[in-house]
């Protein structure tokens, strides 16, 4: 019974989650009320704050979820970085593959969030975990960067969130892999020679 009550109480939190999401694809957050994400998902008000006091701590709530899921998938990218023996232009690491599949898995969220009508918390969150794995990914290869860390590392980060934005708004096209294979070339070759201007590497 426990069981079929955690997936009642999950399934109706997805259900608000995507009503918010797709209020968020005509209106900005501020302008969304609790009334129209209850009419949205089909709930009465009282169903909506058994589980959240008010569209702000929906909001939270729902990116540290997903924040969570995310760092979850980070943790084990260590423990795949035999994935380095290949080189990355050749077979990207599976953790990029994996927050590619997850955010197609969440798009509907996560193009709302950081979408031009989401409120900007999120992808501060997101760099964070990414800068840390980044950061113990380095740390584990130990090699010695030609500019300082702290730079390329917020050059890297930057760049998977504008990919990841870009692919989302873009309607997905692309595989996940195909995504992740993309940006290992872009970060392991230079933008300047994915785009033609050097000749190598």
């Amino acid at each position: 019974m426990a069981k079929q009550t955690d997936r009642r109480i999950n399934r109706t939190k997805r259900m608000i989650r995507d009503a918010l999401s797709e209020l968020m694809e005509e209106k900005a957050f501020e302008e969304i009320t609790v009334t129209d994400m209850t009419k949205k998902a089909d709930i009465n008000r009282g169903t909506f704050y058994l589980h959240y006091q008010d569209k702000y701590d929906l909001l939270d709530q729902s990116e540290e979820e997903i924040i969570d899921e995310i760092r979850e998938i980070a943790k084990q990218s260590i423990e795949s970085m035999g994935a380095l023996k290949t080189p990355v232009i050749e077979a990207p690491l599976p953790f990029v593959v994996d927050i590619f599949e997850y955010f197609k898995e969440n798009a509907v969220f996560l193009k709302a969030i950081l979408g031009p009508k989401g409120t900007g918390s999120f992808p501060i969150k997101f760099k964070s975990v990414l800068s840390e794995n980044l950061t113990r990914i380095q740390q584990s290869i130990r090699t010695n960067t030609l500019v300082p860390e702290e730079y390329l590392i917020s050059y890297i980060v930057g760049a998977h969130i504008s990919v990841l934005q870009q692919w989302l708004e873009s309607g997905m096209k692309e595989t996940p892999h195909e995504m992740a294979l993309f940006l290992s070339k872009m970060t392991g070759m230079g933008p300047a020679f994915v785009a033609g201007l050097r000749k190598n590497c």
